[in-house]
């Protein structure tokens, strides 16, 4: 069977990590049709567009996407691509899978936790008012009519949580829990404090545990989480998180395994994925053929499973962590010294997993 699937390379040292990801997907012997479109900064200083009404469409046609790393502008510009892209589809899953691999240097070897962000609400919806503006005066005298208090200069962002967005978030939590022999959920949320948003999604999340006795089920303060991660990591399993939250603590969990260089991910709806690396595109390093694209090999690895190919995503993910291991191949992240000259750029270590993957 052939799946075609749309290719987005992205920008800065994107278009070398997806390439690199292409030729090793490309070996499994998986047959893939790629649909190449663009979308980023470079996209956005062609045509003005970062993220054109073809690239959208193409997804919703082959309902999968292979996407590299796009630069987001900071403090002003265009908003996140992928934020676009998860409004858009609805792609109200992020997962973001949290290893860790032999031969990366980290104080926590075998972490394995599986991190599920809610992707579509939150302080990410993106309802704000700059200060100064009418729209924030307005907002703040409707506050203040209705008994609170906000300084007059102030900006103003929208919390929205919804049960809805809430119960499928957990769900679908629960559901990747059963679905890959995981032994318990933790619901993570700051409702001590939030008690109406974070208060709310903690009142669905025991709701939908309910419903699945037959997997563990906890809830802990998003502060005392980070505590309890750093001196228990073991304890944990599969995170639950609302938007803002399931952020940070991914970016967390990334570090304990060694960086973002080793964190792959997936954004998922009902029936259309877009699988991407969860760094940035690191436009200091395009064209230098110098960056580690395990990131974003592991998320070939989850769209290979996600697609039905799950041998062929094992192997590749065996063939990556058995490179690493090594320690030869590999690129100059990857080496105690980062000044080796052993080390390796983008495509040989593609090379070296492509070579492994045919042993």
């Amino acid at each position: 069977m052939t799946h075609e699937v749309t290719f987005i390379p992205g920008d800065g040292s994107g278009p070398e990590v997806a390439e690199a990801t292409r030729r090793a997907l490309e070996a499994t012997g998986v047959g893939l049709r790629w649909d190449v479109q663009q979308a980023g900064l470079g996209e956005y200083e062609r045509t003005g567009d970062p993220f054109p009404r073809a690239t959208l469409e193409s997804i919703r046609r082959t309902r999968v996407a292979l996407k590299g790393p796009t630069t987001t502008p900071v403090g002003s510009g265009f908003r996140s691509v992928n934020v676009e892209l998860r409004r858009n589809l609805d792609l109200y899953t992020c997962l973001r899978p949290c290893k860790a691999y032999d031969g990366v240097r980290t104080r926590f070897p075998g972490l394995d936790l599986v991190i599920v962000r809610e992707n579509t609400e939150d302080l990410y919806v993106g309802i704000e008012y700059e200060e100064g503006s009418e729209a924030a005066a307005r907002t703040i005298e409707l506050i203040e009519d209705l008994g609170g208090v906000v300084r007059a200069d102030s900006a103003i962002s929208i919390k929205p949580i919804s049960a809805f967005a809430s119960d499928r978030i957990v769900e679908s939590a629960f559901d990747y829990a059963a679905r890959n022999g995981r032994r318990k959920v933790t619901a993570v949320h700051k409702a001590n404090i939030m008690k109406f948003t974070d208060g709310l999604f903690l009142a669905v999340a025991r709701e939908v545990a309910a419903r699945h006795p037959e997997i563990e089920f906890n809830e802990l303060i998003v502060d005392n989480l980070a505590n309890q991660l750093m001196q228990w990591p073991g304890d944990f399993d599969v995170l639950v998180l609302p938007n803002l939250y399931g952020d940070i603590i991914s970016d967390l969990a990334a570090g304990m395994i060694g960086g973002l260089g080793f964190a792959g991910g997936a954004n998922i709806g009902t029936d259309v994925a877009v699988f991407e690396a969860t760094h940035g595109s690191a436009p200091q390093f395009a064209g230098r053929n110098m960056l580690n694209p395990t990131a974003l090999m592991l998320s070939g690895v989850y769209m290979l499973r996600y697609l039905g190919e799950r041998d062929a995503g094992d192997r590749l993910e065996h063939a990556i962590a058995a490179v690493i291991s090594r320690g030869e191949r590999v690129t100059f992240d990857l080496k105690e010294d980062r000044n080796d000259p052993t080390a390796v750029g983008t495509s040989e270590f593609a090379d070296a997993v492509i070579e492994e993957l045919n042993a």
